[in-house]
């Protein structure tokens, strides 16, 4: 059964990180290879390293000077006048791919894991607030120019999640690209098929703070979503939705 605004989602193997660390084949170093660098071998797992030692915690401005000149060489692309804040972390970072313009706030997780997905793309003028993740369970994350991401926001996806462009995602909102199935009672949740629909927010958007996108959702363009929301079903667009679960109660 899926919660969310769809039955489409197709059951995969979305693996629990327990498994993926302590069942991973291979010593320690390979499987830190694995969940965070992406790429086997000495080679790219020293220079992931020394990037990260060398860049991830300094304050200040040669802080922010030291990651915008490391930072893009363990990215798959990276634009021009890309800011990362202090303790922003990278993992599979060569499937994540920055446009021009664009601000990552400190604390954030640009998490690109998987085995067959292609990752995080984030266009032109997008800034990701601080504390804020991108997720993949080999899944896609796309966010398009200028969408603008508030603080402790989380964007999931085991499938594909897109937010448009210049949409506005206030503090506190989770987009769930993923869904579980409880079906059998006798199996506790965790332990039960996975599966993902993909979520899409359209351009010009606007999800008010602390509102939850569930996963086979589609909010249309220029829609707003009220703070608080749970979002079940689609919402058209230029649609006003509202409530628990959310419910359109205007257009704009």
């Amino acid at each position: 059964m899926n919660t969310g605004g769809s039955e489409s989602g197709q059951p995969g193997d979305i693996p629990r990180a327990q498994h993926q660390l302590f069942d991973a084949p291979g010593g320690a170093r390979a499987k830190y290879s694995a969940l965070v660098v992406g790429r086997p071998g000495w080679g790219a797992l020293l220079k992931h390293e020394a990037v990260v030692m060398c860049a991830q915690h300094i304050p200040g401005a040669f802080g922010l000077a030291m990651r915008k000149w490391l930072y893009p060489r363990l990215l798959g692309s990276c634009g021009r006048n890309v800011i990362f804040g202090q303790n922003v972390v990278l993992r599979h970072p060569r499937k994540i791919h920055i446009g021009d313009n664009v601000m990552i706030d400190d604390n954030c997780l640009l998490d690109a894991k998987g085995t067959s997905n292609s990752g995080i793309r984030i266009g032109n003028g997008v800034f990701l607030g601080r504390n804020s993740i991108l997720s993949c369970k080999n899944g896609n994350i796309a966010l398009a120019d200028g969408a603008n991401i508030g603080f402790n926001c989380e964007v999931f996806s085991a499938s594909d999640v897109s937010i448009g462009r210049d949409t506005l995602v206030a503090a506190y909102c989770y987009l769930i690209g993923g869904d579980h199935d409880f079906s059998n009672p006798e199996i506790p949740v965790i332990e039960q098929q996975r599966r993902s629909a993909g979520v899409r927010v359209g351009d010009g958007a606007w999800l008010g703070a602390g509102a939850k996108i569930l996963d086979g959702v589609t909010v249309g363009d220029r829609a707003v979503i009220g703070a608080g929301a749970v979002v079940r079903d689609a919402v058209p667009d230029g649609a006003i939705a509202v409530g628990i679960p959310a419910r359109v109660v205007g257009q704009r």
